[in-house]
């Protein structure tokens, strides 16, 4: 769960910030000097405010960090330029390797997850892929120290505010007994658990499942899986109802996608759409809206209420269609296939995390420093892919880790494929930013614009927008 209203001053302040260099990505700033003494003064002044009135003296000066850490404050101002298509957002977060921890999770903990839809109403599967986008099951929790990050937060920079709510909050769940303090790590902003709540939420909506008389969404798999399921019911969660499904358009359907304009199955079925595979719409939404998270030519589908819920965790559809696609996966126990019917409309798809470590493997073998084999293609992993694009005149040197390099560099070694060097890439890599980020500014067709990749010698035209999470969907234009 993380900050709808900061990932969206994070991308504005990206696209002000925005350069028109044809590199993949933007240094990350290096970690500012915090003043101790200042750091000291204002929790001094927060130990007193009336957002730390329900925060007892022992528990505030036990728990009161020494220094500022000036990390938080460089991730909460960093925002590469490099931005993630929708395909290889979900390519990541729903491969074979999550699947299968996902059934696996699924039998593990069976009847804990027969007792929470029988509580909640919330279908076993959806708490499951919210678990397992959110923390990998439990096997990624975060190791930042949550006291001295939301401290740093409450003290400098922006939305000083909110992370001193945050930052009273968490002291107080250490005050309850909830959670021991060894264990309040998490992201840099302030999140944490097997399913990530902010303290706030936590305060809100975490319940004690298992019964032992504490709220501990860390160590608790009972008590992190009933406050998932706790919070997607109090955010409108209908049981009995799936998130949606993917459909298929009629030929020459053009519709935008607006998954608020809800409308009855009746209605979509007089549109004549379809389930992917042909088969009629069934009757069992109450009403649902279309999705196209890549435009016409990409998968399309039509969500219903619990896609909201999902959207509620973290603001962004790419993410709920993750957690959606991952649900149906480990409901139906197949992770042989995760694409959808449809294909996306790139000749480049996304890699697996496997994938991801094969080639980070393969750059480390050539010489190339990553900081660490792990599958998660960070700034480390981009400059490499980078260098090596470049060293080889491979265009557009974007740092981009697709299957495209994946077989260029694993596949084959270290030669590079004809095959990558004459693919066209989508749109060429200044103005593709260009389209990203302003918006609003007019620019040419050219520059914000290009072909459907599944029809390159079409007419139809499409812009890149960005999602706020950073990945991308696609736009027609006519």
């Amino acid at each position: 769960m993380r900050l709808t209203k900061l990932s969206t001053l994070s991308l504005l302040s990206a696209a002000i910030g925005l350069s028109l260099a044809s590199t993949a990505q933007a240094a990350r700033p290096d970690a500012p000097y915090l003043s101790n003494s200042e750091f000291q003064q204002c929790l001094d002044g927060l130990k007193n405010s009336s957002k730390f009135r329900g925060v007892d003296s022992y528990t505030f000066n036990n728990y009161r960090p020494s220094e500022p850490d000036p990390s938080v404050i460089q991730s909460l101002n960093y925002q590469p330029e490099f931005q993630k298509d929708i395909w290889d957002y979900l390519s990541v977060l729903v491969d074979k390797e999550r699947v299968e921890d996902g059934i696996q999770a699924k039998r593990q903990w069976a009847d804990t997850l027969r007792s929470i839809e029988s509580r909640y109403g919330v279908k076993a599967e959806h708490v499951l892929g919210v678990w397992g986008v959110e923390s990998n099951f439990g096997q990624t929790l975060g190791k930042k120290p949550l006291f001295e990050s939301l401290a740093t937060l409450s003290c400098f920079d922006r939305r000083q505010s909110y992370f001193q709510g945050e930052y009273a909050n968490a002291l107080k769940i250490v005050q309850n007994g909830d959670i021991n303090p060894s264990d309040m790590t998490g992201s840099w902003a302030g999140a944490f658990g097997q399913t990530q709540f902010m303290p706030s939420t936590f305060l809100e909506l975490a319940v004690d499942f298992d019964g032992d008389g504490r709220r501990d969404l860390v160590n608790s798999v009972p008590d992190a899986l009933a406050s998932t399921a706790n919070f997607l019911d109090k955010r409108g969660y209908r049981s009995g109802e799936p998130w949606g499904y993917e459909v298929k358009l009629p030929n020459g359907y053009w519709a935008a996608s607006n998954r608020k304009d809800k409308k009855s199955i009746s209605h979509w079925r007089g549109q004549g759409l379809t389930l992917a595979n042909g088969s009629p719409l069934p009757y069992d939404l109450s009403s649902a809206g279309l999705l196209l998270p890549a435009g016409e030519d990409g998968p399309a589908f039509l969500v219903g209420k619990n896609f909201d819920t999902f959207y509620s965790y973290n603001a962004s559809e790419s993410y709920a269609l993750a957690i959606a696609h991952l649900s149906d996966l480990i409901t139906s126990e197949n992770s042989s296939k995760t694409d959808f019917v449809t294909a996306w409309p790139t000749n480049d798809p996304g890699i697996s995390r496997q994938q991801s470590k094969d080639i980070q493997q393969a750059l480390s073998n050539a010489g190339y420093d990553i900081g660490g084999v792990d599958g998660i293609i960070g700034d480390n992993t981009r400059t490499a892919i980078q260098q090596y694009q470049t060293s080889r005149g491979i265009f557009p040197a974007d740092g981009r880790a697709g299957q495209n390099f994946y077989r260029t560099i694993v596949g084959n070694g270290n030669a590079v494929s004809n095959s990558y060097n004459n693919s066209r890439p989508l749109v060429p890599a200044s103005a593709d930013r260009m389209g990203q980020l302003i918006q609003q500014q007019t620019v040419t067709p050219a520059a914000n614009t290009y072909p459907s990749p599944a029809q390159p010698s079409s007419n139809i035209r499409y812009r890149r927008v960005p999602t706020s999470d950073g990945s991308i969907r696609l736009e027609r234009i006519d």
